[in-house]
């Protein structure tokens, strides 16, 4: 596929998405043909996998691709009917974060705020970490996926800090997983098992601050996200087992 540009890294999956979606206006990608693979769209992009996955997903949100986990990625018909199936879906926001590059932010910010509460967090901080911890581990044990736990958690380690622009940065992190892309992305690759792994690392968080240690702290949060980011990486067929184990 030569007619594919190598792009910038400036939102990439919006410039990877706006490739693909021109090719398949333009008849290039014919309706009901596959995608070439991942890897190799990657390739020929000049960019990771990770972010052509999520240009890939931004254009099934919006109705242009299906993804059938196991087979691969296909254009949809727009023309007719279809269309006005496909202008009925959710649209991507032109300043919508790429999930997978949200991840690589949370690092850098959350190991510092980490770093932070482990030397500054109070009784009542520390408390606060884990109740949100308890109730992820009871919503998991129940089939929940444990979302409102997980942001109180991270929300009581930025509390620590008691730096109102932390503490709105982190808010504004949390407020991005409401976007339909990373709900798209997150119900692809998030599982009752990736969740149970999720929990460990918290509590490995939680236990850094809890002893003062910032260096742990750091460090445990810098793993969380790393993990977080391969469990989003994994390939679908992966995801799959994950979701439905034989």
């Amino acid at each position: 596929m030569s007619f594919l540009q190598v792009v910038e890294p400036q939102r990439l999956y919006r410039q990877i998405a706006g490739q693909l979606r021109a090719l398949i206006s333009q008849g290039e990608l014919a309706v009901g043909s596959r995608l070439p693979a991942e890897r190799d769209l990657a390739k020929q992009l000049g960019v990771s996998r990770p972010s052509v996955r999520e240009a890939l997903i931004a254009l099934e949100v919006e109705g242009w691709v299906e993804v059938r986990t196991g087979s691969g990625v296909y254009v949809l018909d727009r023309s007719s009917q279809a269309s006005h199936a496909a202008a009925r879906r959710p649209q991507i926001a032109a300043d919508e974060w790429g999930p997978l590059e949200l991840i690589r932010a949370r690092r850098v910010v959350e190991g510092e705020t980490a770093a932070i509460a482990a030397t500054e967090a109070k009784r009542q901080h520390i408390a606060a970490m884990g109740r949100a911890l308890a109730a992820m581990q009871g919503d998991t044990g129940q089939g929940i996926m444990p979302l409102e736990g997980d942001r109180d958690f991270h929300s009581a380690i930025v509390e620590a800090c008691g730096n109102v622009v932390l503490i709105e940065t982190v808010q504004r992190f949390w407020d991005s997983r409401r976007s339909p892309l990373f709900e798209r992305l997150t119900g692809y690759f998030e599982t009752a098992h990736s969740w149970r792994a999720a929990i460990t690392e918290h509590e490995a968080i939680l236990q850094a601050i809890r002893s003062h240690d910032p260096a742990a702290a750091r460090l445990a949060m810098h793993q969380h996200m790393d993990n977080s980011h391969t469990r989003f990486s994994v390939s679908w067929r992966q995801a799959q087992k994950l979701k439905d184990p034989v």
